[in-house]
């Protein structure tokens, strides 16, 4: 085992807010806007598109069809989670004004990585090409032309949704741990539910890659569920030993690092958090599983990787048709490399973003989204593209929050909103997957990375 993975990068919590003294003194350094009206005003949408020449007559057969298969059938079938089946020409035509108008806000697909700024190389992008847009916004508008029939793409042969999702890359998962089975009632509010699972390993191993799965009928009711790594202390009691990964709509498991390490350790237990939300219709004995992918037994991968739930500190008390802001600091010791970055909250939030600034004072827009609470990316980033930092870097975590009427998926404007866990209250923290480095593999990797680019790291646009 490394020094690295003996001794975890340490990281040292200053946090601030948009009402306090320290963020109005972080402001004259930071990136701020200067009101909290402007905080959120880069959130809104674009409601529509130029179409040049070059898209031409589009019909539903050639065109636009594929488009579907590629990006929107996942969802849009029978018995899957969209709100109605896009597979055919007249379930299509039907929707075709409601569509447009989704799809040119850039609302569907679902995802909210912002375009404009920050890394945009990421893996798993669900957003469509600014031609498709186009594509499919010029076919509405010259009246949703069915086609030739023989221009119309086979049908896809969609996967069984009970399946695994990273089935056909990694084959069956070595270990499959799941929940104790509990009935969702019809009627309610949230329900938290922690029971605690043996993994049944009896050595340590490391990690390869991790996957949730509800069931079928649990994916209406589940809201998140989570895994957290218990191991026994000397008392025999089970400690924290960091958390394994989350489920939520919008993700479908994490494939880790290579060289980046992650250990089940032999006699641990999985905590489960699942948060459950009442939907009308009892569910019966719902249970989720996780799905464990393991390395070969002696693989040891050279350098810790985590994922952790940084919370963004501070007063989050929101007036009625008022907004707020919340940020977060992290100051890391040793080089790091950031794997992924996930903003969290409910229906208030709407938009995050993390901000590099380097010991020599250099600030990096790493990424900036848009947040809808009803989708929770992790936006993985491309491997030449993951931000590498050095020691001594600032990590700077911003929210903001609208509890206005403008804000579309506000449930009540008219109420104070504050900090808590229930789907009506608000939520500020980032989900970070992190590997830690030591000096020679910072550099190491730094190197790699320019000469694959030609450009040094410390060029970069600052955004």
């Amino acid at each position: 085992m490394s020094r690295t993975q003996e001794s975890l990068s340490t990281t040292h919590d200053r946090v601030g807010t948009g009402v306090s003294l320290t963020a109005l003194v972080l402001a004259a350094f930071f990136w701020l806007p200067a009101s909290t009206s402007a905080q959120v005003s880069f959130v809104e949408t674009r409601v529509d598109i130029e179409i040049g020449p070059e898209i031409g007559d589009v019909t539903f057969t050639r065109d636009v069809a594929p488009i579907l298969q590629q990006n929107c059938q996942v969802c849009h079938q029978e018995g899957s989670i969209g709100p109605m089946p896009l597979m055919t020409y007249e379930q299509t035509r039907r929707y075709s004004a409601r569509i447009r108008r989704e799809v040119v806000a850039r609302n569907m697909p679902p995802y909210h990585l912002d375009a404009e700024v920050g890394i945009q190389a990421i893996k798993n992008d669900w957003r469509l090409s600014e031609h498709e847009i186009a594509t499919v916004a010029a076919w509405v508008d010259q009246g949703a032309p069915m086609g030739d029939p023989a221009d119309m793409p086979p049908a896809v042969e969609w996967p069984d949704y009970s399946e695994w999702r990273l089935q056909d890359q990694l084959g069956e998962p070595d270990l499959v741990i799941a929940s104790i089975p509990f009935t969702v009632p019809a009627d309610g509010g949230d329900m938290w539910y922690r029971p605690v699972v043996p993994t049944g390993l009896t050595e340590d191993r490391y990690i390869r890659a991790v996957e949730i799965k509800p069931s079928l009928p649990g994916r209406r009711v589940v809201h998140h569920a989570n895994g957290r790594i218990r191991v026994p202390g000397q008392d025999g009691e089970l400690r924290g030993a960091g958390l394994l990964t989350e489920f939520a709509m919008g993700k479908v498991g994490e494939i880790f690092p290579e060289d980046g390490a992650r250990m089940l350790r032999a006699g641990s237990s999985i905590e489960w958090d699942i948060h459950y939300y009442p939907i009308g219709e009892v569910v019966v004995d719902d249970v989720a599983e996780i799905g464990v992918w393991l390395h070969p037994e002696g693989h040891v991968p050279p350098y810790p990787h985590r994922l952790s739930n940084w919370g963004l500190q501070g007063d989050l008390v929101i007036p009625p048709h008022g907004t707020a802001m919340t940020q977060g600091f992290r100051v890391f010791s040793t080089p790091v490399r950031l794997d992924s970055y996930q903003a969290h909250g409910h229906t208030r939030l709407v938009a995050g973003q993390i901000e590099a600034v380097y010991p020599d004072g250099r600030r990096e827009l790493l990424s900036r989204t848009r947040f809808n609470a009803r989708w929770h990316h992790s936006y993985i980033y491309e491997d030449d593209a993951r931000p590498l930092l050095p020691a001594g870097t600032t990590l700077v975590m911003t929210h903001w929050y609208d509890n206005t009427a403008d804000n579309p998926v506000n449930p009540d404007p008219d109420v104070w909103v504050s900090r808590g866990s229930r789907t009506t209250d608000e939520m500020s923290h980032e989900w970070i997957s992190w590997t830690a480095l030591d000096e020679e593999a910072y550099e190491r990797l730094l190197a790699e990375r320019e000469a694959k680019t030609g450009l040094p790291i410390a060029a970069r646009d600052d955004n």
